[in-house]
């Protein structure tokens, strides 16, 4: 946890990066299914297709982190790197793009390549080289990689990456296993449209799919719909509190309830998440 906390931080807080946090930060391999791992370290989660034929990245968390994230790649199969995939443009999991544009394209929807470019004194090579407006298929081996983009959830730049063959898809942040999600308002996000996307690919997923999230531990469909229910209640209560003329002090006092108390975290407190819903709602 301590190692997320830093990551988001990082990402989201703070525009200092404390170096000598990061060169403590082991990068973890943990095995998904078929040929598809998760890595985990300060940040959002890594998705790696390790195959015969190369290697795919999704995501890549911090510049410092850049030689370790590879060396745990190569630790599951010496091969090269052929694709990155960026999940949105968020720096914990964009931040080691320029190290690995040298070494294979950047792929990600369009308005992730318009946000890192509007970044001040944004570096050139962090940028993906090829977009798209709704998604597209990688081919690697005999994996079929199946990108998806979702409209105005958690910004408005988010890609789910399903792995076909081995059933594994990294949700990007549109799913915090941990607890209640951060949705950046301010970066095109929607709480009533993060909602949305969460069910539109719940519905689509098979009942076995294994979940990469975007922070968390490796999950399954079920701890997905879970996560949606969550939302949904949360949305529902503050909607008919504003409808009731309640003030947000007066949804606070409120809380959201003894049945989702828990999924308060150090991020993302049950204060930040009721603020968040609403300045969105009402």
């Amino acid at each position: 946890m301590k190692k997320l906390i830093l990551g988001l931080t990082l990402a989201l807080g703070s525009t200092i990066i404390d170096a000598q946090q990061l060169s403590e930060v082991e990068i973890t391999a943990h095995k998904a299914a078929g040929d598809v791992y998760m890595l985990t370290g300060a940040g959002g989660n890594i998705g790696v297709l390790a195959t015969e034929k190369g290697l795919l990245l999704v995501d890549d968390q911090f510049q410092p982190l850049a030689e370790k994230i590879e060396s745990a790649m190569q630790s599951i199969k010496n091969n090269q790197l052929r694709y990155v995939v960026n999940t949105h443009y968020h720096g914990d999991h964009t931040g080691s793009n320029s190290y690995f544009s040298h070494k294979a394209p950047i792929f990600a929807h369009e308005n992730v390549r318009h946000r890192l470019t509007d970044k001040e004194n944004h570096d050139v090579n962090s940028l993906p080289v090829v977009t798209y407006k709704d998604g597209l298929n990688i081919y690697l081996a005999n994996e079929n990689i199946q990108l998806t983009h979702l409209p105005s959830g958690h910004t408005d730049g988010d890609t789910i990456v399903y792995f076909k063959e081995a059933n594994v898809i990294h949700t990007g942040d549109l799913f915090f296993e941990i607890g209640f999600p951060y949705i950046d308002l301010d970066s095109g996000g929607s709480v009533k449209g993060y909602l949305a996307n969460v069910k539109k690919i719940i519905e689509q997923l098979p009942d076995d799919v294994v979940v990469i999230p975007g922070h968390g531990k490796l999950t399954n469909k079920a701890e997905f719909n879970a996560f949606a229910q969550m939302i949904d209640f949360s949305i529902k209560r503050v909607e008919k509190a504003l409808s009731e003329g309640k003030s947000e002090e007066d949804i606070l006092q409120m809380g959201i309830g003894e049945k989702y108390k828990s999924k308060s975290w150090s991020f993302i407190s049950e204060e930040k998440w009721l603020k968040t819903l609403v300045k969105d709602l009402k």
